[in-house]
């Protein structure tokens, strides 16, 4: 914690400061935003509301700085990215402890997102030193009616200055995933981390600095989005948003201009399983892929649309397991923790209560304690209620009963989100054919959606996003092509 000495700087007073991409800073607004424990339902923290002026003079140093940056040899990149890697592998039991405390993440898997955030940054570094080095010579010959007199040499050069938002359940992993490949790349980066995770991602920021980068480079700004949200996000020093989240994403892209856009806005992750599926295998994906870290995952799945003839023997399989769920603190690791607001569970509340006025069968009996919501299978769901299609982002899987395979693919296809699905069969030509009918970004066969590992490509359809996510396609899309043109004399022929 910031209490250790390495992270001294951080804390002023009871307040977290921003890091303004050289040192660490107390807002002259006089103002901080409260971030609350999930578990306890108090304040756990303060950061600092930064102002606009704030935001404008980070601009200004990240954009200085990223000329300097993007001459930066690619292996000396690297190099510092290698070090930010290490340090946060070595203080991850800090960082994790702020992730338990602010966003009820059990402590285990709290750690392994460090430590994966460290790895991430490793192979980006790695990746990034691959595809950057490489470039292509085109000549003019190649195209009917043109001589052998261009040369034509391109290359990937940075796009400038990314604005990094990232959401509040990976609020490291889904940070560095955005900071190391707009680094590698020769970017500057704007870090507005979501308020319930901002202290884990000033940490994480720490350690790029303790490795040193150079001033200007990397900034973390924290506020209140009321009051700097659309100034961030529609800055004129913006030259490229990734955001992960929400709704918000999409008023994002409606004011953002000609700005690149790389967005990952939710699902409605569907499981659909066949009657020849290994149900003891359905069952064990559905469970770790519905309700690990209590269903709080955009590829969490969200709907199992399961044929008629296996739907009781299925449902039967996932009660059993569910039952076997803990339920609790996160400092103790149970499976089933807090949700991350009280408004998040009230939202999850409207959805379940919904689906019981008309006539959904609750396997498990509904109990919420604040935050805390036990898991709930929730079986004969219909169209016409709205957790079938709704994101309920909590420990609460609706299974809707089909009497075909084009069923599952239509209700799969008629929904706003088009993240991830998931499909049950033991026939591979069958898995094929429906993968290939499912309209979303990724389709798993014979596995709970997920995100990763972290190189593979990762994109939506749809209301779930904009672009592709994954080590090498953030790399790609954080860089332009420049083509430089020589022109040579118009060649002449001899004979003889």
């Amino acid at each position: 914690m910031a209490g250790t000495s390495v992270f001294s700087e951080l804390l002023e007073g009871d307040t977290f400061n921003y890091y303004d991409g050289a040192e660490w800073k107390k807002s002259s607004s006089g103002n901080s935003v409260n971030i609350t424990n999930p578990t306890t339902r108090k304040t756990q923290y303060k950061v600092q509301a930064c102002t606009q002026e704030e935001v404008n003079k980070i601009f200004e140093s990240a954009k200085s700085a990223q000329k300097a940056w993007a001459k930066t040899p690619l292996w000396k990149r690297a190099e510092l990215l290698h070090k930010a890697a290490a340090l946060l592998k070595e203080h991850k039991s800090p960082i994790a402890e702020c992730l338990v405390k602010e966003i009820a993440k059990p402590a285990k898997d709290a750690v392994t997102e460090v430590v994966r955030s460290g790895d991430l940054i490793s192979y980006c570094a790695e990746e990034g030193v691959r595809i950057l080095g490489e470039g292509k010579f085109l000549l003019s010959d190649s195209f009917p009616g043109n001589e052998r007199n261009k040369l034509c040499m391109s290359s990937k050069i940075p796009l400038g200055v990314v604005l990094a938002i990232p959401p509040f359940n990976y609020p490291v992993n889904l940070a560095v995933s955005k900071i190391a490949p707009a680094l590698i790349a020769g970017n500057a980066v704007v870090l507005k981390p979501p308020t319930q995770g901002a202290v884990a991602a000033l940490h994480m920021v720490h350690c790029f600095h303790l490795a040193g980068f150079p001033k200007g480079l990397i900034s973390c700004v924290t506020g209140k989005g009321s009051e700097i949200g659309d100034f961030l996000t529609m800055h004129p020093g913006v030259n490229c948003i990734s955001f992960t989240g929400g709704d918000t994403g999409i008023a994002i892209s409606k004011k953002s201009g000609m700005v690149p856009l790389q967005m990952e806005l939710g699902g409605k992750d569907a499981c659909i399983v066949l009657e020849d599926a290994d149900l003891d295998l359905a069952a064990a994906n559905i469970v770790k892929g519905g309700f690990s870290f209590s269903g709080q995952r955009c590829t969490a799945v969200k709907v199992v649309l399961v044929m008629e003839a296996v739907a009781d023997t299925l449902v039967d399989k996932v009660n059993a397991k569910v039952a076997k769920l803990t339920v609790g603190p996160p400092e103790e690791n149970c499976d089933i923790t807090p949700v991350v607001s009280e408004s998040s569970a009230n939202f999850i509340e409207g959805l379940v209560m919904d689906a019981k006025q008309k006539g959904a069968k609750f396997c498990q009996e509904y109990k919420r304690e604040g935050n805390l919501i036990w898991p709930v299978l929730v079986d004969n769901v219909r169209p016409d209620m709205r957790i079938a299609w709704e994101e309920p982002f909590g420990p609460v899987l609706p299974v809707i009963r089909i009497s075909s395979v084009e069923e599952g693919i239509h209700h799969c296809n008629a929904s706003n989100f088009g993240l991830q699905g998931c499909i049950f069969t033991r026939d591979i030509n069958k898995a094929m054919m429906i993968s290939d009918a499912m309209e979303t970004g990724t389709v798993q066969i014979n596995s709970a959606p997920a995100r990763g590992p972290d190189h593979f490509p990762f994109q939506g359809l749809r209301d779930s996003g904009i672009g592709s996510q994954g080590i090498t396609n953030s790399i790609l899309m954080m860089t332009k092509i420049k083509s430089t043109v020589i022109n040579l004399p118009s060649p002449s022929y001899t004979m003889g």
